[in-house]
């Protein structure tokens, strides 16, 4: 299986130069709100657009943007299908090597901690095509933090 996150690293700074209309960004807001409303799921907008829930904060110190943390993930398409998961065996990746998302909700836990994160395109791979992901790709994640160094 692929994993997602070895491209995460070659990506983190092409996603930073995506840049989107304010009518584009309300439009996958919009498809956001409708999966969240659908699926009954209570989530918090952080001001860039991510919408996530903190499962379990964890325990400990919370993570640092240079930390090295190991976690187990699931990714998904607002239609359910799987486009990369990794969740028997951990990766491990610095928070700053990480998508936008990804980092910032990070930041929010600790070891041990889990959430669940939806990711508008800016602030996951923007405008870019990867093998298993389609451009402006709004994208699901569960993530759980095994281990911060």
């Amino acid at each position: 299986m692929k994993h997602l996150l070895l491209i995460l690293i070659g990506f983190v700074l092409l996603s930073g130069c995506s840049t989107y209309s304010e009518d584009e960004i309300d439009e996958f807001d919009k498809e956001i709100q409708a999966y969240i409303k659908k699926n009954k799921l209570e989530t918090t907008r952080s001001e860039s657009g991510v919408y996530y829930t903190i499962i379990e904060e964890g325990e400990g110190k919370n993570i640092q943007f240079r930390d090295l943390v190991s976690f187990k993930y699931k990714g998904t398409f607002l239609d359910g299908k799987v486009f990369d998961e990794q969740l028997n065996e951990p990766v491990e990746y610095h928070v700053n090597e990480l998508i936008g998302a990804w980092k910032e909700v990070m930041l929010m836990l600790k070891k041990g901690g889990k959430a669940f994160l939806i990711t508008p395109p800016k602030m996951g791979y923007g405008d870019h095509q990867l093998e298993d992901i389609p451009a402006n790709s709004i994208l699901v994640f569960e993530v759980e933090i095994v281990d911060v160094k």
